[in-house]
């Protein structure tokens, strides 16, 4: 059984833990929206400003520590998170909605981020090139923004802010973080694991409560840098005013990626990946397959085992094992959801497929959905479950005629971040390495999915600034200076 007994939430600025002094927070069961998960109080406009000045405070300290003394704190709080993940899958499965089985894997994701950056010490820090003098040389070395601003959406609330603030420390910056004020619980957790792992006090300040302080905090004068990831328009927002202010934005948004299944495929393996893609998270990934184009000739029967799949998905209470999807974040999340189905249908589309939910389900719960669209262009492609970011278990189908109808059909719209297709034939796939402009591209597995080892990002209007993750993370947590360097005339 849950703990019936909500925690504590709480601030933590200047390396202490303190209440919020500003409006109620709390965080509830999307499963069971009677359960408070956790609760406390937002922080207030002036605990806001504690913490930016904390990390300012701490910023040259922690940038004149030694980069493996930086790294192996974040060893010791990935070791941390390790022996406690399945107690914090359990309650990021309450608190967030997915299941039980995804919250342990993002906890260890979290984990193995947070060691893949410990060990950045390891790694070249910098480039030496020739110069055209003699007795000299040119080196490249790295140093750090300054405060970085992270504010964190609520769909993976311990891996996302893991991957943002990992790189942030190993590479000498300090931190005030802002998470989703849906998911305060388990941002809390991963400020305790650092805690706990010997962060100095002030090197990451964690300040939980409305849109109003990431504000606040992107419009602060001690802002060096903000990254962010979330809603398209928030990030435009963000986006645009750092930019008045000359400060570096790095932002991932929204996508609205395609699976394209096309003849000859190994259509077993693409009707359970697709469906993973789809349906796992309850589509609330920003990289989700949200839309399903088949070719022709293979359509009725890969649908058939696409549904006949989904038949056997069960979906209910997150923390019970047996079953594969939870309910979406909220109530409110899941009402915009059903609205954007019904709009779908109202513009032509033909429910291919839509699941069954217990009698018991709440107001968060939407059942998985499959809509047909029109086969008339036009109609297809006006359509809202085509061209919106629906964010939740609904999966638009289109039929091509061939490879290229496919891969033009992916492409369409603002948004680049992701996709997957799925076929045996290599000229195919290099026509949609070719043709299909997104940041990650999947061949023969689900369109969702980021290894900490590679760079993660938007193409188009899906991201803004440099990439995620990986040796592109320096991109943007750091800045170049140029040395050229020259010793007297020798004796």
């Amino acid at each position: 059984m849950a703990n019936s007994i909500p925690a504590a939430l709480r601030q933590f600025i200047a390396g202490k833990w303190e209440d919020g002094d500003g409006a109620d927070l709390v965080s509830s069961n999307p499963a069971r929206p009677a359960e408070t998960v956790a609760a406390g109080r937002q922080a207030a406009p002036e605990q806001l400003e504690r913490a930016v000045e904390a990390a300012a405070g701490s910023a040259r300290a922690w940038a004149a520590a030694p980069m493996h003394e930086r790294g192996a704190i974040l060893v010791r709080a990935a070791g941390i998170l390790d022996a406690a993940a399945d107690a914090l899958g359990l309650e990021l499965a309450r608190e967030e909605g997915k299941t039980v089985a995804e919250g342990r894997g993002e906890v260890a994701r979290a984990a193995q981020i947070l060691r893949y950056y410990g060990n950045e010490g390891d790694r070249a820090a910098g480039e030496v090139f020739s110069s055209p003098r003699r007795g000299e040389q040119i080196l490249v070395v790295r140093k750090p923004l300054g405060v970085i601003g992270v504010i964190t959406p609520f769909n993976f609330p311990i891996a996302i802010p893991a991957w943002k603030i990992a790189p942030a420390l190993v590479y000498g910056n300090t931190v005030v973080w802002k998470p989703a004020s849906t998911v305060p619980l388990l941002a809390q957790r991963l400020a305790e694991a650092l805690d706990e792992a010997g962060l100095p006090k002030g090197v990451l300040n964690l300040v939980a409560g409305s849109g109003a302080l990431g504000t606040a905090l992107v419009e602060h004068q001690l802002l060096d840098g903000l990254t962010f990831t979330g809603s398209t328009g928030v990030g435009r927002r963000l986006a645009a005013a750092g930019a008045a202010r000359g400060v570096p934005v790095q932002a991932e948004m929204g996508g609205k990626n395609a699976a394209v299944v096309l003849a000859g495929a190994d259509l077993d393996l693409a009707a359970e990946q697709v469906l993973f893609g789809a349906f796992r998270s309850t589509g609330q990934k920003c990289t989700a397959t949200s839309r399903l184009i088949v070719e022709e000739p293979i359509a009725d029967d890969f649908l058939a085992r696409l549904t006949g799949r989904l038949q056997q998905w069960r979906t209910g209470d997150p923390a019970d094992p047996f079953v594969q999807m939870g309910p979406l974040v909220s109530g409110s999340a899941a009402e915009g959801v059903r609205r954007g189905i019904d709009a779908a249908l109202s513009g032509g589309a033909r429910l291919a497929f839509q699941g069954s939910l217990p009698e018991d389900a709440g107001a968060a719960f939407v059942p998985p959905t499959v809509l047909e669209l029109p086969a008339e262009a036009d109609a297809a492609e006006s359509n809202p479950a085509w061209t919106e970011e629906l964010f939740g278990p609904v999966l638009a189908v289109r039929r091509a005629s061939g490879a290229a109808q496919a891969f033009e059909w992916a492409g369409q719209g603002e948004y680049g971040l992701s996709a997957a297709v799925f076929t045996q034939d290599i000229t195919r796939v290099l026509g949609a390495v070719d043709g299909i402009d997104v940041g990650i591209l999947h061949v023969n597995s689900e369109s969702a999915g980021a290894d900490p080892h590679v760079p993660f990002g938007g193409a188009r209007k899906s991201g803004y600034g440099p990439k995620e993750q990986g040796q592109s993370a320096k991109e943007f947590f750091t800045h170049t200076t140029t040395v050229y360097l020259r010793g007297g005339t020798p004796a």
